[in-house]
């Protein structure tokens, strides 16, 4: 069984920054049920699985 999220589930949780729009990370770890650490860790081990808008780096 496939565990598909809906644009239903994700609509209200996205923001607006910097022109785009943007769900932050503790929210799709919310909605995968998984810690932050993993998603970080799955981006870093497999970069090319993820397009290059899918991380936004704050600048300090």
């Amino acid at each position: 069984m496939s565990n598909i999220i809906k644009f239903e589930d994700i609509s209200d949780k996205s923001i607006r920054l910097r022109g785009k729009d943007v769900i932050l990370d503790f929210e799709v770890v919310a909605l995968h049920g998984i810690q932050t650490k993993e998603v970080n860790q799955a981006v870093k081990n497999n970069p090319r699985k993820f397009p290059k808008s899918y991380v936004l780096a704050m600048q300090r």
